[in-house]
């Protein structure tokens, strides 16, 4: 057998059935917005925070899309609300207020477990 350095990756299936999406719709309730983010990156590209440290809004929105509550908490910490984000985005979601509730929503969900 012929060792080639690599391994095949393991499929990463996301059981979305099993998800909690109660948080997505009150986010959508505060923030409006957010409905309307196509996962463009252009938050990201310009963030500071990201210049900095591995944060990402993207990361952020696809884990709060996907219920992943526990490791979003850490890193919407890094976020500096500095607004650098609002100025970019070409579908004008509010990103601030989007981070802000995001929050929010996380530490309350997270102190009831």
């Amino acid at each position: 057998m012929i060792k080639f350095g690599y391994a095949p990756v393991v499929s990463r299936t996301l059981d979305l059935d099993s998800s909690d999406f109660s948080l997505r719709d009150e986010l959508i309730r505060e923030v409006p917005s957010y409905k309307k983010c196509i996962g463009c990156g252009g938050c990201t590209s310009t963030c500071s925070a990201h210049q900095h440290t591995e944060f990402s809004i993207l990361r952020c929105n696809m884990l709060f899309r996907r219920g992943k509550y526990d490791v979003l908490e850490k890193e919407l910490d890094k976020c500096m609300l500095c607004g650098k984000c609002l100025l970019v985005c070409p579908r004008n979601v509010n990103t601030r207020d989007m981070i802000i509730k995001m929050r929010l929503l996380v530490q309350h969900k997270n102190k009831k477990q």
